[in-house]
C-alpha cells in the first residue's frame, strides 16, 4: 500500500500542506492546503502572526485527513531559518516571535564586533555575517536589557515552536540550528562561548535533534482537535533551504545549486564546513544539510525584490500578477541598469521601486521609469549576483562548477532561469518547484524505514518530477560588462550590506 505522508513548507511569503504519496519507486503531491503567511505590523515593531499560523496548520492536518481518507503515516514541517521564539518555566510562548526584518538588529553586528572580533565569530560559527541572524537579534534584547530574556528558559526556532506544540517535545533541528550564527559546526554544539562573551544566557539553549529525527507522537490534545490519530511528527530538515537542496536531481557532483524563492540561496554542497580566511573574505555560510554534511553557500536578496514592487504597485491601485510582471520584464532593454541586490536599502519592506530607482540614480545609471524596466533591472542583477556567488563559491571550492540546479518556487520565473544561464554561461536545469516539500516527505520515508539512504531517495526525485534544461543563448546581451559593473558597484558604494561587510 502507498504510504501517506503530510509535509509543512511554511515560506516567508505563503504556507503549504502538501501530501505525499509514496509507493516505494514514485512520489506523488496534493497540496492539500494553502495560507498566506501576513506578518504584522505595529507601530515600532514587525512580527510574525504564529498564531494565526498555528490555526492553518492544525486545518491543514484536517483538510489532509479529509482529503487522503487513511490514516497518515508522518508529519514533518519546515520554515525559514533565523527567527525564534521564547519560552518560561512552564513552556508558555514570551512574547510574539519577531520577523527577521524588524528593525531591532539594526547596528547589532557593530556591537557584536565591538566585543568578539569579527574574525573570532566567524571561527566559532563559520556563518555569513547578516544583521537578520538570530545571534544579532538575542544581542538587540541583551543590549536593550529586555525582560523577555530574563523570563526566557527555552529558545526554538519558528520550526521547533511549531513541533513543540504538535507533539509536546522542546528540541532545535539542527539545519535550522546551523542558521543562528549561534552554533559551532566544528564542536557539533552551541557556540557556548561566543554566547557568553555576548551575554546571551546558555541555559535557554535546548538539546540538538538530526534531520529524520522521529520526535513523538501527535500529542493527544491535537489528535482531539483535528480528529486524527497518533501520528508520528518526524523532523525532516526543519530549514526549508535544507529541505530543498536535498531533493536536487544532480547527475554529478560538481554543480551549483540554488534554492529559489523570496530569498536565494546560492552553494555547494561539503562534507565539513569550510572555515577559511577565503570564506570569511568572501563572507560565505555553512549550514547544516540532510547527512550532517553542509552548504557552503551565499543568501542573495532574490524575488523578495519583485514581490515588494508588485504590493507596492496593488497599494496604488495597480494589480499586476507575476506572470504579467515578467512579460513586461521581458520586453524591456536588457542590462540597461544594475543594482547590488544585497545593500540594506532592500533589505526592510517599503516602496520597492523608488528604492530601486534612487539606487540607479545615485549610482549614475539610467533611472527605470516603467514597471518592465524596473523588474527587468531587478532580474538581471539577481542574475549577475548569482555569478558573483558562484565564481567565488569556486575560488574556495577550487573546482569547476559545471552546471547550476535551481530548485523551489522561484523556477516558475522562466525569465530569471533563462538570464542565469545567459549571465554564468552554463546550462541550468530547473526543477522541481515543491523541492523543499519533496525533501521533507523524503525524510520522513527514510525515517519510517521506506528508504535506505538519501542516493535512493535522489533516484525517486528522479523519476517522479521532470526538470528543464535552460542553455546558454550565444547572441544573449553583453553580461561580461554588466558583470564589471555589478564589481564596481560592490567595491564603490560605501554601505553596509545585510552581509555584513562594505559593498
Amino acid at each position: 500500500m502507498p504510504l501517506s505522508l503530510l509535509a509543512f513548507d511554511l515560506g516567508a511569503e505563503s504556507g503549504r500542506a502538501i501530501a505525499g504519496q509514496f509507493n516505494g519507486r514514485h512520489l506523488t503531491l496534493t497540496e492539500t492546503h494553502r495560507f498566506a503567511n501576513t506578518p504584522v505590523r505595529l507601530p515600532h515593531e514587525f512580527h510574525w502572526n504564529i498564531l494565526g499560523l498555528w490555526s492553518e496548520i492544525l486545518q491543514g492536518i484536517v483538510s489532509t485527513a479529509e482529503l487522503v481518507g487513511e490514516p497518515l503515516a508522518g508529519i514533518g514541517l519546515d520554515t525559514w531559518g533565523v527567527d525564534f521564539a521564547l519560552l518560561d518555566d512552564q513552556g508558555h510562548l514570551v512574547g510574539n516571535p519577531y520577523h527577521y526584518r524588524d528593525g531591532r538588529t539594526d547596528g547589532m553586528m557593530t556591537r557584536a564586533f565591538e566585543i568578539v572580533p569579527r574574525t573570532e565569530i566567524f571561527q566559532q560559527t563559520g556563518i555569513q555575517f547578516m544583521q537578520i541572524n538570530s545571534l544579532y537579534q538575542l544581542l538587540s534584547l541583551v543590549e536593550t536589557g529586555s525582560p523577555a530574556l530574563e523570563t526566557a528558559r527555552t529558545f526554538l526556532m519558528i520550526p521547533d515552536l511549531l513541533n513543540y506544540w504538535l507533539c509536546g517535545v522542546q528540541t532545535c533541528e539542527f539545519s535550522n540550528a546551523t542558521t543562528t550564527q549561534c552554533y559551532d559546526p566544528q564542536q557539533r554544539d552551541w557556540a557556548y562561548p561566543l554566547l557568553s562573551s555576548l551575554g546571551i544566557p546558555e541555559s535557554i539553549f535546548p538539546a540538538i535533534s538530526h534531520p529524520g529525527t522521529v520526535l513523538g507522537p501527535l500529542a493527544h490534545s491535537v489528535s482531539e482537535m483535528t480528529g486524527v490519530g497518533s501520528i508520528p511528527v518526524i523532523a525532516p530538515a526543519c530549514h526549508d533551504t535544507g529541505s530543498a537542496v536535498a531533493a536536487v536531481p544532480a547527475a554529478s557532483d560538481h554543480y551549483a545549486w540554488i534554492s529559489s524563492g523570496t530569498w536565494s540561496i546560492v552553494g555547494v554542497n561539503v562534507k565539513e564546513p569550510v572555515i577559511s580566511d577565503l570564506a570569511l573574505r568572501y563572507n560565505l555560510t555553512n549550514e547544516g544539510g540532510v547527512h550532517g554534511d553542509f552548504r557552503l553557500s551565499k543568501n542573495v536578496m532574490g524575488l523578495w525584490l519583485v514581490q515588494e514592487c508588485r504590493r507596492t504597485w496593488a497599494n496604488e491601485g495597480r494589480s499586476l500578477g507575476y506572470d504579467e510582471l515578467t512579460r513586461m520584464a521581458a520586453e524591456a532593454a536588457p542590462l540597461q541598469s544594475i543594482i547590488d541586490p544585497d545593500v540594506d536599502e532592500f533589505l526592510k519592506p517599503g516602496d520597492m521601486p523608488a528604492r530601486i530607482r534612487e539606487f540607479c540614480a545615485q549610482t549614475g545609471q539610467p533611472v527605470p521609469q516603467d514597471e518592465g524596466a524596473v523588474i527587468r533591472c531587478a532580474l538581471d542583477s539577481i542574475a549577475l549576483k548569482y555569478r558573483w556567488v558562484v565564481e567565488h563559491l569556486e575560488a574556495v571550492v577550487r573546482y569547476r562548477l559545471e552546471t547550476v540546479h535551481i530548485v523551489g518556487g522561484g523556477t516558475r520565473n522562466e525569465l530569471l532561469s533563462q538570464l542565469t544561464a545567459d549571465c554564468l554561461e552554463r546550462p541550468v536545469v530547473t526543477g522541481p518547484v515543491e523541492a523543499t516539500a519533496i525533501g521533507n516527505l523524503l525524510a520522513q520515508a527514510i525515517a519510517l524505514g521506506q528508504l535506505a539512504s538519501w542516493d535512493e531517495a535522489r533516484e525517486v526525485v528522479i523519476d517522479s518530477f521532470p526538470v528543464k534544461t535552460f542553455e546558454p543563448q550565444p547572441d544573449s546581451a553583453d553580461w561580461d560588462s554588466a558583470y564589471e559593473r555589478l564589481g564596481n558597484l560592490i567595491a564603490a558604494v560605501p554601505l553596509i550590506t545585510t552581509q555584513g561587510e562594505k559593498s
